[in-house]
Parts: structure tokens; C-alpha cells; sequence
């Protein structure tokens, strides 16, 4: 059984609070601190549904956030011993960074150079997608 779960918001905000409360941020893995907050998220809303152990969360992960992917992945495999997630598989899905001009519309990819100047116009673009760190689904063992 597959569980939606839209938290893009409150992992986002976990997030932020991490990085205003730890003086050592920069110097830290956050890593382990995003998968942490994965599995309480997906482990609350396990609970929520009197559910089995968890199989699967799928999260969706910006290319434009600070998170880097495969240090994400092993903290998740460090962090969800003794867990309801404690076997599940975590899936992750890159999402790319597309801006868009405030003014003309123009919508581009910016590959590999992030340049926040709209080619068509001159004027400043905004991040359109990128920076999303949201848990899109968990995947659950049926308690019947």
C-alpha cells in the first residue's frame, strides 16, 4: 500500500532550523540530519495509518539544494537501524533546476552554469523547481 505524502514544507523548515541553530553547519554533514527527519516523517505517518513496517520512502530531491545525494544515502542506511523504516529502501528522484524570467517568461535550464540573469532580457530569473526536498511517497506493510 502506497501513502502520499506532501511535506515539502515542513522538511523544508526542519531544514532551515538546523542550519540557524548549529554554529558548525557548514562544517557538518546535514545529511544525517535530513534522513533522520525522512524517517520521522514517514514513521509518523506509518503510525497515522496503524501501519507495518515501512518498505519504501521516495523523496524528491532538488539539484539546486545543498544536499548531496550519496551522502544522503548512506546516512539513511546509518540512521534507520531500529526503526520502522529499518529495511525500507529510500528512492530518490533528482529534480533539475529550470528558472524562469520575472518579466519576459523565458523559461531555460541552466545546466551547468548558474547564471540567474534572463538570456532574453538582462533582468533576474527566479527558480522555478531545484530546491525541493520533499517526501513524495512512503510505501508501507499492511497490518491486517
Amino acid at each position: 500500500m502506497a501513502e502520499s505524502l506532501s511535506t515539502r514544507k515542513q522538511l523544508l523548515q526542519l531544514h532551515d532550523s538546523w542550519r540557524d541553530s548549529d554554529e558548525n553547519y557548514s562544517t557538518r554533514m546535514h545529511e544525517i540530519a535530513i534522513a533522520k527527519s525522512i524517517i520521522e516523517i514517514a514513521e509518523a505517518k506509518a503510525r497515522e495509518q496503524n501501519s507495518g513496517p515501512i518498505q519504501a520512502i521516495k523523496i524528491r530531491l532538488g539539484e539546486f539544494t545543498t544536499v548531496v545525494r550519496e551522502a544522503l544515502e548512506f546516512a539513511f542506511e546509518a540512521v534507520r537501524q531500529d526503526t520502522l523504516a529499518e529495511n525500507a529502501r529510500l528512492e530518490i528522484e533528482s529534480v533539475p533546476m529550470v528558472v524562469r524570467c520575472v518579466t519576459c517568461g523565458s523559461v531555460t535550464d541552466p545546466v551547468r552554469e548558474v547564471c540567474l540573469i534572463c538570456p532574453q532580457c538582462g533582468l533576474p530569473l527566479e527558480i522555478v523547481s531545484g530546491e525541493e526536498l520533499q517526501v513524495e511517497y512512503i510505501e508501507v506493510e499492511s497490518n491486517n
